[in-house]
């Protein structure tokens, strides 16, 4: 009997501790979704949203131009063995645009940029039937981005639903705290002085957004060729209005802006460069600048102070780098 009962109670043992095995494997933690995103801006939402629950891969980085970039064989690749690949659409990847559509009839392909509505989007003469794509420069528009982002990975990954859903309304409180900071400090620039000059139109939307005139070297795609009467005729509107400061981008070449300053020190207008900004790729990974906040959040504190407004050097929570 003593050797029955050892074999029933080793039995029982054995059979407790493979339910528990597998007890634990069913509430192991689900292995992350694999997201591939163009822009690295495309990149901080998903990371934003998706918490632990995805592995997320930009393929454009600091210093990078959306508008030009060609696909690597890495990039193709990646995006074949990819859960979710989220690119921005509205013709701002202009050299794959083709590629993904002809992608998004075999993977799980999201154009996230194209969930503003039209009526929100700005048109532009040089491309008809075309809008600019420089949504995320208005961040009263990224957020339909970022929900955008959300519903496709719930769509991927049902199972994190709760989590996309908290984790996205969470950024975009934290997005609505940057437009209050915005709209406080923007104010501050007089308004002889609300004119945005850069190297290339990447900041319209952020110009009808905040009342600032917005003037661009190039036009909404850096594939534009900046002219010679262009540049006069900005030089030009630098001398009339005596326009003090103007900004390169960190992602455009500022050979452009350079030519304005000569061209309007030549006419005896001091113009100096404003700083760089963040236009079509965000700052170095793992810095402040090197999200999507902390973007917008340097751009505006640095155009603010540049043109004469009153906005902390340290930006809205303190977290820049530097103004410079």
């Amino acid at each position: 009997m003593s050797l029955f009962r050892s074999a029933r109670t080793l039995f029982l043992t054995a059979g407790l501790l493979v339910f528990g095995a597998l007890s634990t494997l069913g509430h192991a933690k689900a292995k992350p979704i694999n997201v591939v995103a163009t822009t690295s801006m495309i990149a901080d939402a998903a990371r934003q949203v998706a918490g632990d629950r995805a592995e997320v891969k930009a393929l454009m980085g600091p210093g990078v131009d959306p508008h030009s970039y060609r696909q690597t064989r890495s990039d193709i690749a990646a995006m074949a063995r990819a859960d979710l690949v989220l690119w921005h659409g509205l013709y701002l990847e202009a050299q794959l645009e083709e590629f993904f559509l002809d992608l998004e009839k075999r993977r799980n392909v999201v154009a996230v940029g194209e969930a503003v509505d039209k009526s929100k989007r700005l048109s532009h003469a040089e491309y008809e039937g075309r809008y600019d794509p420089h949504v995320w420069m208005d961040p009263q528009l990224w957020e339909t981005v970022v929900y955008a982002v959300r519903d496709a990975l719930i769509k991927t990954d049902p199972e994190g639903e709760a989590t996309y859903r908290a984790n996205a309304d969470k950024h975009v409180a934290d997005i609505a705290k940057l437009i209050d900071y915005m709209k406080t400090v923007t104010v501050t620039v007089p308004e002889k002085s609300r004119v945005l000059l850069t190297a290339h139109d990447a900041f319209s939307y952020f110009g009808r957004g905040y009342d600032f005139e917005v003037l661009g070297i190039q036009g909404i795609s850096t594939e534009s060729e900046a002219g010679l009467r262009r540049v006069e005729e900005l030089v030009n509107t630098i001398v009339d209005r005596k326009i003090s400061a103007v900004f390169v981008e960190s992602s455009v070449p500022e050979r452009n802006v350079r030519a304005l300053i000569e061209g309007a020190e030549a006419r005896d207008q001091k113009v100096v460069i404003g700083g760089t900004l963040f236009s079509d790729a965000m700052g170095e990974p793992g810095t402040y600048e090197g999200t999507y906040i902390g973007m917008i959040d340097h751009n505006v504190t640095l155009i603010t102070r540049a043109l004469g407004g009153n906005a902390p050097e340290g930006g809205f929570q303190g977290k820049l780098a530097a103004a410079s």
